[in-house]
């Protein structure tokens, strides 16, 4: 058979070319020829059939440049790139595919989506920057054993809406997550996310945080308190030691490096979601992450299940957590149960009792939702805001000229021209001095 034209074969057919030419040749029998390509009898016997009628062009692969039946038709490739430059700009191929995919209804693989975007100019690999090695830390076996909290302030809504920090609790053992929006990583903040997290879940066992004041007091402050013999809090802290949550502090951020990847994932996917959302304000945030299932839809897709089955959560039955989750502050009080709280008097009111308090000290406690408690014996006690009583007057500071009236007796000021206000040197020269004429 004449062969003419151009043909493109690979190796694997070009070795199988020579190799069956030596057969026809009858150099070489079909059995040895089989164990040269490292092919059973039976496909040598094929292939050789093939090459005997067609010539090297029976060798050639049956479904070359013949268009696959899995692939995207041409429409589809060009809504897919007509979508990302009118909707989706800037999303990641991965992203984008389950944006198609639920939302368009066009089911494609993300490495399909990748090498579109690649061919059309609309994606550049990133290439990601070489970081000392580190230990690896295997995960916590039960679920609750370990929950790391951090805070991420980013652009989240990229210009439409105010700056704000989010607050981000994930398990190290299962990865599953929890998020708020505030406005800065603060202690109410912190206190907001963890009591939603101790409402869904229950109490973590430890709690793996920086070491930023919302969390941990300062060195200089647990050092002065362990000479004082007392341990030192944050109102944070405070609220954590009593449901018996440990804090256990991170020295770098890489030691945390589950919570702040996580905090990648919510500035790549979070930002595009409120974007294509068109959310601009905190709590329609809020409203997003929760009801709107957000956190949810991020659980069900990366996290997974822990080694042991036992869940280290526990359950605070009969514990007002409002009243653990708020500031707290120790107060004296005066003789006439009056105390001073946030540059504002108090009077508290002592019931029967017509003496001066016997325990002078009270506690004040500011609730998240901004209602103030004060407790006194282990009581909460009713007060009203009182106004300070005016100042007294102070005296009137004495000048120079009255010191002297008041020591001389009399009213009298000295005239301008009084020898008192006269200086010496103008009216005794060297000469006429009294010391001198001896």
């Amino acid at each position: 058979m004449e062969e003419t034209g151009t043909m493109r074969m690979s190796r694997k057919e070009r070795d199988s070319l020579v190799v069956l030419e030596r057969v026809k040749k009858g150099e070489m029998k079909l059995r040895e020829a089989a164990e040269v390509l490292g092919i059973s009898y039976r496909q040598c016997g094929r292939r050789y059939g093939r090459y005997v009628k067609e010539g090297a062009a029976g060798l050639v692969h049956r479904l070359r440049g013949v268009r696959s039946n899995r692939s995207l038709a041409e429409e589809a490739r060009k809504e897919i790139v007509e979508l990302y430059g009118s909707r989706y700009e800037g999303f990641g191929p991965v992203l984008y595919a389950e944006k198609l995919g639920s939302e368009h209804g066009i089911k494609v693989d993300h490495e399909t989506v990748r090498r579109l975007l690649v061919k059309e100019g609309l994606w550049r690999v990133k290439r990601k920057r070489k970081k000392p090695h580190r230990v690896w830390r295997e995960r916590r076996g039960h679920f609750g054993e370990l929950v790391q909290m951090d805070g991420s302030h980013h652009k989240w809504f990229e210009g439409r809406g105010e700056k704000c920090c989010l607050m981000v609790m994930i398990d190290d053992a299962t990865g599953v997550r929890m998020s708020y929006l505030a406005e800065e990583e603060t202690t109410a903040a912190a206190m907001k996310l963890l009591w939603m997290w101790i409402e869904r879940y229950g109490v973590p066992k430890a709690l793996y945080t920086d070491k930023k004041n919302v969390f941990v007091p300062s060195e200089k402050d647990v050092e002065n308190g362990r000479l004082e013999g007392r341990k030192v809090f944050t109102q944070f802290g405070r609220a954590c030691d009593r449901l018996g949550i440990e804090i256990v502090r991170a020295h770098s951020p890489e030691a945390k490096g589950r919570v702040e990847r996580s905090n990648g994932v919510y500035q790549d996917r979070l930002v595009k979601q409120l974007r294509l959302s068109g959310i601009s304000d905190i709590d329609t945030a809020n409203e997003l992450l929760s009801d709107g299932g957000f956190d949810r839809d991020l659980n069900d897709r990366f996290a997974i299940q822990a080694r042991e089955p036992a869940d280290y959560h526990r359950r605070v039955p009969g514990v007002d957590l409002a009243s653990v989750f708020c500031i707290e502050e120790t107060r004296r009080l005066s003789a006439n149960w009056t105390l001073s709280f946030a540059n504002r008097l108090y009077l508290i009111d002592a019931g029967d009792s017509n003496r001066s308090p016997v325990t002078r000290q009270a506690i004040v406690k500011l609730y998240l939702d901004g209602s103030l408690h004060m407790f006194h014996r282990d009581r909460e006690v009713s007060f009203e805001a009182i106004d300070p009583a005016p100042p007294k007057p102070k005296p009137k500071k004495k000048t120079a000229a009255n010191r002297g009236v008041a020591a001389r007796g009399n009213s009298s000021i000295p005239a301008s021209d009084h020898p008192w206000r006269q200086s010496w040197s103008d009216e005794h020269t060297y000469e006429n001095r009294t010391f001198l004429k001896s």
